[in-house]
């Protein structure tokens, strides 16, 4: 990771930026760009022109279309969705020796596309901020990605990049697929079936007393942020990106060996499943590790009105299935932190406090194989799922 520094604008005299897009992350980096001094900041496409100017810092200049943008911005960030990247690229001309950058959060369409319709004489190297357009960009991974560049324009665009105050990951496009939907995609997919599962059962999951304490809060509180979101943002990452598919797949498919054995009653196999990965993500020693939450914190928040007195043993089945997931993969989550957003973060917190507790662990693992009831509630997350 790079340092953060302070990089003046006057770096490079005369430098215009233009930003393709002017959803909410396109007018984050446009007001970023515009703090730093970078005076011109050309933002258009599909937007209402209206509430553009609304929000336009004084520094901004909008522009009618992308042609009037890529013709004359020498950094021109296309921030448009994964699915619509091939044919905006294809639309807009580029100038001469400009640097060119997506924010797409897969990177295989937006490389393919830049490839495709680019002409050689235009640098090519994107970016993807991680992290939503309601987080500020300070201190914030930041993954750069040099796909095509000399040195003079690589370092142009990335004293450019820095004045976002992000922390700063170098990585090829590979990579980046592959370590976001290590980090993403599995996660989402989780989420949005534990939101299927409580809607098919008919309950919010702050009154159900199954769903009380630490883990349960930090689940809720996840799932309800990937509800609130765009939609795009999840779709692209699970279906446009091939090391997406992968992840989702052996998730699929480790829950599916975990609820098989479940319900088939096959108590042992089941335990030295969910041990052995354990083992394996967390160590042997992991009831003395050190780590990323602790469920004493995650207490303090809290949609629930119910006691935790109250409480009702919970299977955590999702959280079993992500670590026999990681398991089955042979992939060490802690390598991802480098490129981590705030759910992964979380998700990585709270399945840290439910298997580095062996007390909670063995209660989950009990409730799994002997509670019917959460048997039967598991089997619309099961159902969701796959």
């Amino acid at each position: 990771m790079s340092q953060i520094n302070d990089i003046p604008a006057d770096i490079m005299p005369g430098w215009e930026i233009g930003i393709i897009g002017a959803g909410d992350m396109g007018v984050l980096y446009a007001h970023k760009f515009s703090q730093a001094g970078y005076q011109y900041v050309p933002n258009h496409y599909t937007v209402v022109r209206g509430s553009l100017y609304e929000s336009c810092d004084s520094g901004w200049r909008v522009l009618e279309d992308g042609f009037a943008v890529s013709r004359r911005s020498d950094l021109i960030i296309y921030s448009v969705e994964a699915v619509n990247i091939d044919a905006v690229v294809k639309e807009y001309a580029t100038k001469v020796g400009a640097v060119v950058a997506g924010q797409t959060s897969v990177k295989e369409p937006e490389i393919k596309a830049f490839d495709k319709y680019l002409p050689d004489d235009v640098h090519v190297v994107t970016c993807h901020s991680l992290h939503g357009p309601n987080v500020d960009t300070d201190g914030q991974p930041l993954v750069i990605i040099r796909h095509r560049s000399d040195d003079a324009h690589y370092e142009a665009a990335v004293r450019i990049f820095k004045s976002l105050r992000s922390q700063m990951v170098f990585l090829d496009y590979k990579q980046h697929d592959r370590i976001t939907a290590d980090t993403q995609a599995a996660t989402h997919l989780c989420y949005l079936s534990l939101g299927s599962a409580w809607k098919l059962q008919g309950y919010y999951p702050w009154e159900n007393p199954q769903f009380i304490g630490g883990i349960d809060n930090i689940k809720i509180s996840i799932t309800l942020r990937i509800y609130s979101s765009k939609y795009h943002v999840y779709a692209g990452l699970a279906i446009m990106n091939p090391a997406a598919k992968i992840q989702i797949r052996h998730y699929v498919e480790a829950l599916k060996t975990l609820y098989t054995l479940m319900i088939g009653g096959k108590h042992e196999e089941f335990t030295d499943l969910v041990y052995k990965a354990a083992d394996f993500v967390f160590g042997k020693a992991r009831g003395k590790k050190q780590i990323l939450l602790s469920d004493n914190l995650l207490d303090r928040y809290s949609l629930s009105q119910v006691p935790k007195d109250r409480r009702l043993p919970n299977s955590q089945l999702s959280l079993l299935a992500t670590v026999v997931c990681w398991y089955q993969m042979g992939t060490n989550p802690y390598d991802s932190l480098i490129c981590q957003t705030p759910p992964f973060r979380l998700w990585l917190g709270i399945v840290e406090c439910l298997f580095c507790n062996a007390e909670l662990l063995k209660e989950s693992v009990e409730t799994a194989l002997n509670d019917r009831y959460t048997q039967a509630a598991d089997l619309m997350f099961y159902t969701a799922v796959t």
